[in-house]
């Protein structure tokens, strides 16, 4: 059992009870048992302190409900843990929230950032052996056509706001490596999934959608592309990077597992007919249902992670069909769970 007098180390995780958040935080306190990891969290809407369940008694890790808007906040933790690293990746992140209400995206992701970068820079100040990991999205890109792939040369071209707030805390975090030499790396990355993601994201909506036999949106005619990589995956990729990416560089991060949005759709629509069955009439892809597209919708995002593979020697180790296959089987049985508890509660009562 680790105690207290085993940790050697502490790393800051910001948004750590997110789902990529929540994920890296196990990921980081099983690969290196010598660190504390402090998560600050603001608790908003997409985050649950159920994803980190089992971890309060454990004494490397700690939480703190933190809003990274606030920079008091910020210095007056960051001063009383003095970590070693920050793994920076709090940030608001559903695009069709980001149009329908574009100041938090700012607020957050930009200033957000500014914060974290500027107080941490007061901290460490030319203690260059501190790591500022900036943790990022593919979408930063813009859009491609049918060929080639987004790589750490590809020009930013952000189309919607929550691409553009994120684009910004990019430069920002590039900025304080180069101006006042921050040991800052940053990685960018495709789309996660997984158990655990928030329901307003794609595969928890069709999932979630097509178990209450409800149409199953999917916008325009399903022909948006985007590369699909397991959140754990993910996670292992940030530790690498962390660990030996080199300072002041960018590494784009994907599963090289390209999927039209129709298709993935119809692929977790078989997934449910084999793993619940008890569907509509046809099966549950019967139930879907086009819907009018979301404005400024890219048409393809792609990766090629071949930096990370060839520097770090990073590759994926989850094939999509079984990634794909557990988020099914955690969602089903979570529904599951969800309907015992509430045929409990009927008969208390």
């Amino acid at each position: 059992m680790n105690t207290s007098d085993n940790i050697s180390g502490c790393v800051v995780v910001t948004g750590g009870c997110g789902f990529i958040g929540s994920n890296l935080i196990t990921c980081l306190l099983r690969k290196h048992p010598e660190w504390m990891v402090a998560n600050f969290d603001a608790l908003t809407y997409a985050a649950d302190r159920e994803n980190l369940a089992g971890l309060e008694d454990d004494p490397r890790y700690r939480f703190l409900r933190l809003d990274i808007t606030d920079r008091g906040a910020v210095r007056d933790a960051l001063r009383e843990l003095k970590p070693d690293g920050i793994f920076h990746l709090a940030a608001e992140s559903h695009v069709d929230n980001s149009i329908r209400g574009p100041e938090q995206f700012v607020l957050t992701n930009v200033l957000g950032t500014f914060n974290l970068l500027e107080e941490a820079r007061q901290l460490w100040g030319d203690d260059r052996s501190k790591r500022f990991l900036h943790v990022s999205t593919d979408e930063v890109y813009g859009s491609l056509d049918d060929e080639g792939a987004f790589s750490e040369t590809t020009p930013y071209a952000p189309n919607s706001p929550y691409s553009a707030s994120k684009a910004g805390s990019d430069h920002l975090a590039r900025a304080w490596h180069h101006t006042y030499g921050m040991n800052v790396v940053i990685t960018n990355c495709s789309n996660n999934y997984g158990p655990r993601q928030h329901r307003e994201k794609l595969i928890p909506t069709v999932i979630a959608t097509a178990l209450r036999h409800e149409p199953i949106p999917v916008y325009g005619m399903g022909a948006n592309v985007r590369d699909w990589l397991f959140v754990t995956d993910h996670c292992e990729a940030i530790d690498t990077v962390f660990e030996r990416g080199r300072v002041g560089e960018s590494y784009v991060i994907g599963g090289r597992n390209e999927w039209r949005n129709i298709d993935l759709v119809n692929t977790i629509c078989r997934l449910l007919d084999e793993e619940v069955g008890e569907g509509p009439d046809g099966g549950y892809a019967s139930l879907i249902t086009f819907v009018t597209d979301r404005p400024g919708h890219d048409a393809r995002y792609a990766i090629d992670p071949a930096k990370c593979e060839r520097e770090l020697g990073w590759r994926p180790a989850t094939s999509f069909e079984k990634g794909l296959r557990e988020t099914v089987r955690w969602y089903v049985g979570k529904g599951e769970s969800q309907k015992a508890k509430v045929k409990r509660q009927k008969g208390a009562g």
